[in-house]
């Protein structure tokens, strides 16, 4: 039996795509926002591997607004190895700004052969998924005083997709932007508004997985 934990309740992720602002505005914003929100763990690069079917399913539904989806990707954290340990499969299931993931266990594997890889993810779909996007990014992680309320900062965003290039060997576009996403249960959603007076940025609809394909395929 697979090993694996859920996150159960559905949660609001709220994003904010920057361009033009630098990072030492955003930590600013954060250090004087009233919910006292402070760092909760070292910064650490998040790595993506997204699956898709071969007609881009997933990203077609995200682009033109389908409400209620699914996503599957593996992840991992840390630098770049040859070997990829301890990575572990995400179902995300969105219902528009509402999402929630099953976390499951892969097999250790390398970039040369992601056949066994694969055959697991397609193993918790119903549809026929191949690998077709993988990125990169530095996260930073923040919450609020009371506990309720997070925000996570990505930049130094990396792409590249299997369209391009069968095997990944290094990552072909980068995108000098800044997304912060605010993440709270959905029975905070009252007290959400209190948070998000005191973030001075515009909301925005931002996937990184459909940024990163337009970004590879499209220019």
């Amino acid at each position: 039996m697979d090993k694996h934990r859920d996150q159960v309740e559905f949660r609001y992720e709220i994003k904010y795509r920057l361009e033009q602002v630098a990072i030492g505005v955003v930590l600013q914003t954060l250090q004087n926002h009233p919910a006292s929100f402070r760092p909760l763990f070292p910064d650490r690069i998040v790595n993506n591997i997204y699956f898709d079917t071969p007609d881009l399913n997933s990203y077609k539904d995200n682009v033109i607004g389908i409400a209620d989806r699914q996503k599957l990707r593996v992840r991992w954290y840390g630098a770049q190895k040859r070997v990829v340990e301890n990575a572990q499969l995400e179902v995300k299931i969105k219902s528009n700004q509402l999402g929630r993931k099953k976390i499951l266990s892969v097999p250790d594997f390398t970039f040369e052969d992601l056949a066994p890889l694969t055959e697991r993810v397609n193993e918790r779909s119903s549809l026929l998924l191949q690998p077709t996007l993988v990125n990169r990014y530095l996260r930073s992680y923040y919450g609020s005083n009371d506990g309720k309320f997070r925000i996570t900062i990505d930049q130094e965003l990396a792409y590249f997709s299997f369209y391009t290039g069968q095997v990944f060997d290094r990552f072909t576009h980068q995108e000098a932007v800044i997304v912060v996403e605010l993440k709270y249960a959905a029975a905070d959603e009252l007290e959400s508004g209190f948070i998000k007076q005191y973030l001075p940025f515009r909301q925005t609809k931002s996937s990184k997985y459909v940024n990163g394909i337009q970004l590879c395929l499209l220019n």
